[in-house]
């Protein structure tokens, strides 16, 4: 593998990390709000981006290269509702997307077509997960007009983690 792909590989396993980080924080912050559905839903999500960087990592090693640990950024821990922190997904997919697609890009310059394809997976993922957020976002904004909405959007959200996981 060429370098520059590999070090765009590697810069792709610390975002996951950092995703799976800030979802984790996000999870925190619900937690002690009072939302445990909420919660549960984004603690799942965590799992998922450690599962992506995880995959990422594989195949670096399946490649014969060496997968790098790299500083973290603290995550962003407080929001001022409920309703920022499922924004806040949304806008971090969005740039997930945009780093997939770049990474995407650095490898056909670089015609790696086993990594290009390799990468086929998270932009399909990118699909679903911008598309998941989007819908989360869009039940939260309409459950926020109705009296109890929110503790049955959060009540939501718990069974939407146990599905998916």
């Amino acid at each position: 593998m060429k370098a520059k792909v590999v070090k765009a590989i590697n810069e792709q396993i610390k975002a996951e990390e950092e995703s799976a980080r800030l979802y984790f924080a996000m999870g925190n912050w619900c937690e002690v709000q009072g939302y445990p559905g909420s919660a549960k839903y984004l603690y799942q999500h965590a799992d998922e981006e450690r599962m992506h960087m995880t995959k990422l990592v594989k195949y670096l090693a399946d490649r014969n290269e060496f997968p790098t640990t790299q500083a973290l950024e603290e995550p962003q821990n407080h929001w001022d509702n409920i309703h920022d922190v499922f924004k806040g997904v949304l806008e971090h997919e969005q740039k997930v997307t945009e780093l997939i697609n770049n990474l995407y890009e650095v490898c056909l310059q670089e015609k790696d077509h086993l990594s290009s394809n390799f990468l086929r997976w998270y932009i399909e993922e990118q699909v679903e997960e911008e598309g998941t957020a989007r819908g989360v976002l869009d039940r939260l904004e309409l459950a926020s007009a109705a009296e109890g909405g929110l503790f049955h959007f959060d009540k939501e959200m718990e069974t939407a983690s146990t599905q998916e996981g």
